[in-house]
């Protein structure tokens, strides 16, 4: 387990003048699980995948515990990474899917059969572990490709939208378990989704993104009563918020022909804007 710390981190895509990501900031503790959240576009799954060391960082930096990982390759980093598509080998069994990557590192079948079978049983994977991926339902599938990244035990896991091929009551179940699971290891987990239900119910912080820039990260309760800004508040809650222009007036604002009272610090700060 790790902090991790986005400083600054930009990205630029070749030929485009525009950030996808533009100076990121972001501080997560360790054990944290943070949602990514934002319209497409913003530059959430760019800012996994920086992290990840799947696309270049073209200014600042990017730290993972005390190791600044910003130009080292994926295999170093220490991370593991469950995908929109479950990327399953369809030939084999789920055990050998899950201990893969183990296999390639070296490690001897003893131990891989060992951390499978640990994996299997905290995602209630055990009676399945010699089915192909193609007797597994979508959530199974999905278990596996995450039973693959905790056997590894990483330092971080990241999740690129890991929910977005389930069905709609299977993706409710789903989003429970994966957030009781990351509390139970307390991995530093980074999620990306465009779902803010998924946000607002899974992360203990969740940031929200609008092209390319930061507009806030926080606790849900705090991001919904106390949203940053008008386009956090309108994107944060279902269904969104009511948005209402009213005039400034001696003490507050007129609603219709009534004075609503606003406090000095709010009136300064909606006239200066």
């Amino acid at each position: 387990m790790a902090t991790v710390t986005f400083d600054k981190a930009t990205r630029v895509y070749p030929g485009s003048t525009k950030p996808a990501v533009d100076g990121l900031d972001i501080d997560i503790a360790d054990g944290e699980f943070l949602v990514l959240v934002g319209p497409s576009g913003c530059g959430k799954s760019t800012s996994l995948r920086m992290l990840a060391g799947l696309e270049d960082v073209n200014g600042g930096a990017i730290r993972i515990g005390d190791r600044d990982v910003t130009h080292l390759p994926p295999k170093d980093r220490d991370i593991a990474m469950v995908f929109q598509n479950y990327a399953l080998y369809p030939h084999m069994s789920v055990a050998d899917n899950m201990g893969f990557a183990l296999k390639i590192a070296g490690v001897n079948k003893a131990e891989i059969r060992q951390k499978v079978e640990e994996a299997a049983k905290i995602l209630d994977l055990t009676e399945y572990l010699d089915r192909k991926p193609k007797a597994l339902s979508g959530g199974q599938r999905q278990r596996v490709a995450m039973g693959r990244a905790i056997v590894r035990e990483p330092q971080v896991f990241l999740m690129d939208e890991p929910l977005s091929n389930l069905d709609a009551k299977l993706r409710v179940s789903t989003r429970t378990q994966i957030a009781s699971l990351q509390r139970r290891l307390g991995i530093t987990t980074v999620y990306v989704t465009h779902d803010q239900v998924e946000a607002m119910t899974m992360g203990d912080r969740v940031a929200v993104l609008k092209d390319g820039l930061l507009q806030q990260v926080d606790s849900p309760r705090n991001m919904y009563d106390k949203p940053a800004n008008l386009f956090v508040a309108g994107f944060i809650g279902s269904p969104a918020m009511n948005l209402v222009e009213v005039p400034i007036t001696d003490g507050g604002v007129k609603f219709g022909n009534s004075v609503v009272p606003v406090n000095r610090d709010a009136l300064k700060a909606a006239s200066e804007k």
